[in-house]
């Protein structure tokens, strides 16, 4: 059953769901968002993603056509630059996070569900980053990728020491799991001291785990908070380039959870 709870994550600390709300097994959901708001998602929670200089926020924009909520679903958008004048990128795209409003933490589980639509050039992701650290000394766990009309999705961590140390494969600090592309998934991620455990459609995919070095930055993820992003990007040089007779493209998010150990 769907139930509107939007409660928050003020810093560190939770607000907790209550009610008839779905429940996993040693584990209690503290929060959730459902995107069952009219007009407008909740900015208590959520903030559109400002524009940047790096592939995956170059065409960020607070063009309300890139965003919209429909029937239960918070609806990012990529398209074509045909109405704003004033910005002169090709393109334009929708994401919101939560930086500032709602964090999580260790011994936490957050799930997202989510529907992404395909074209050439599509770059949907969720991802997290810690609210008082810069990158990528903090830290980046990416929950899914997807790229194109792929029908895999890519879960990676970055850090110090997988970027600027250049040490991926020990451990290795990436894999891929199989979607239904044409479907709803859901996206998994266990946050934990000592390691992060992904999942789709509850499938265990993936982990990364704490492990003895004298290398810099290896865990850099426990002890602090993360906040969500959730962004609808286009091409980069990772993805390629854009098909435009293949746009507007959207991605549909139905809902997040947020759940603590008990």
């Amino acid at each position: 059953m769907k139930k509107g709870f939007y409660g928050l994550i003020i810093a560190i600390g939770l607000s907790t769901a209550t009610g008839c709300q779905p429940q996993k097994k040693g584990w209690e959901l503290v929060w959730e968002e459902n995107f069952d708001q009219i007009g407008q998602f909740d900015e208590t929670a959520w903030s559109k993603i400002p524009r940047g200089t790096a592939d995956w926020n170059n065409y960020m924009s607070d063009f309300d056509s890139c965003y919209a909520l429909r029937d239960g679903k918070m609806i990012l958008r990529g398209m074509i630059n045909h109405s704003q004048p004033n910005d002169t990128a090709p393109y334009l795209t929708g994401g919101i996070y939560t930086k500032g409003k709602v964090n999580f933490t260790n011994e936490g589980r957050i799930e997202i569900h989510a529907k992404l639509n395909g074209a050439t050039g599509a770059w949907p992701a969720f991802w997290m980053l810690p609210e008082n650290e810069s990158w990528p000394g903090g830290g980046e766990i990416d929950i899914m990728e997807r790229l194109n009309y792929d029908s895999i999705a890519y879960q990676t961590v970055h850090s110090t020491y997988t970027y600027i140390l250049g040490i991926k494969d020990n451990p290795q600090h990436g894999s891929t799991g199989i979607i239904n592309p044409n479907e709803y998934n859901t996206y998994g991620l266990e946050m934990y001291s000592d390691s992060l455990v992904f999942f789709i459609n509850g499938n265990r995919t993936f982990a990364y785990p704490r492990i003895e070095t004298d290398k810099e930055g290896q865990y850099p993820f426990d002890g602090k908070a993360f906040y969500l992003l959730i962004d609808m990007q286009l091409g980069g040089s990772w993805v390629g380039k854009i098909d435009p007779t293949e746009l507007p493209v959207e991605m549909e998010i139905d809902w997040v959870r947020y759940y603590r150990k008990k």
